[in-house]
């Protein structure tokens, strides 16, 4: 797999002009045809860059795992460092928006190096991108201007520290709309949660548990054709309760059933339940109840 280390090497693979600056560029327009295109199609790639992308789509059927986008205003998708790209001619975008692509150290120093780090949807896949109102893009559109205007300017000692502060700010409404399109999607975080109980309901009826081993989240959120993170903020603005906390309550329940069986000892159930170590089961199991497994035993065992 190709991975670029630097800026302009990424920019050249995507035949996108050469950056003012060597570890930052922004290509912005309201005209359709100004903006410049990346390749139609790519084989899988890294690099060390994050990007920010504004794009009209206009063509093709964009889809939400598998339901279908119903908001087709501007999409804004988020890429971090070392993710592995891959794209093909299907989709149709019109040629006007903005592209922000900029190198991670060239955040060194600064606070929005760990502050990025926090924002989920840099993990997110091209299926969860943004999709803002006109009200919305507005404002985005407002702060990429402040951008672009500071980038075509001679640099001077402030000209980082400004572009950065603006990237702050955008990032920030980006994650206000995020919340915002979760609210409005309420149906299909619904749809989520249903898919992700019935994949633990037939992956623990099939026997796959013992066989397999617990499942780990980024397998569930493949079979559910989402990205990992994306799954968990959905679940954790849904319920409250992260994927993992899901899967752990799965199983507790799972393991209430089995301690009922006077025949089985909770080393027996723990390795039942996919567990490679029963001490960590019976951990887990108290810190959720609050009660050892043997207690729970006695305190409900059949008469």
């Amino acid at each position: 797999m190709q991975h670029f280390k630097t800026l302009s090497s990424f920019l050249e693979y995507l035949e996108l002009p050469r950056p003012e600056h060597p570890m930052f560029s922004v290509f912005n327009s309201k005209e359709e045809g100004f903006l410049p295109c990346p390749r139609e199609s790519s084989p899988p790639i890294t690099n060390d860059c994050y990007s920010i992308s504004f794009k009209k789509f206009v063509k093709g059927d964009l889809n939400y795992g598998r339901t279908k986008y119903d908001f087709t205003n501007g999409v804004l998708i988020f890429i971090a460092p070392r993710q592995v790209l891959q794209w093909d001619s299907s989709f149709v975008f019109e040629q006007k928006g903005f592209s922000i692509n900029f190198h991670e150290d060239f955040l060194k120093g600064t606070e929005l190096a760990h502050q990025i780090k926090k924002y989920g949807f840099f993990s997110y896949t091209v299926n969860e991108a943004l999709h803002l109102s006109p009200k919305e893009e507005k404002q985005i559109e407002s702060i990429v201007e402040n951008i672009e205007i500071e980038y075509q300017n001679n640099q001077d000692e402030f000209s980082k520290e400004i572009i950065i502060s603006q990237l702050n700010t955008l990032l920030k409404y980006a994650n206000r709309f995020y919340e915002r399109q979760f609210l409005n999607r309420k149906e299909i975080s619904n749809n989520l949660l249903d898919q992700f109980n019935q994949y633990l309901t037939q992956y623990f009826e099939s026997g796959q548990l013992q066989e397999k081993g617990i499942p780990s989240i980024e397998q569930i959120a493949t079979r559910m054709q989402v990205s990992q993170r994306y799954l968990s903020d959905t679940l954790k603005k849904e319920t409250g309760k992260t994927t993992t906390e899901h899967l752990q309550l799965h199983l507790i329940d799972e393991a209430k059933n089995i301690l009922l069986q006077p025949n089985k000892s909770i080393s027996e159930i723990a390795y039942e339940l996919g567990f490679e170590y029963p001490p960590y089961f019976s951990r887990l199991f108290k810190k959720k109840e609050g009660i050892s497994p043997t207690e729970y035993r006695e305190k409900y065992k059949l008469n």
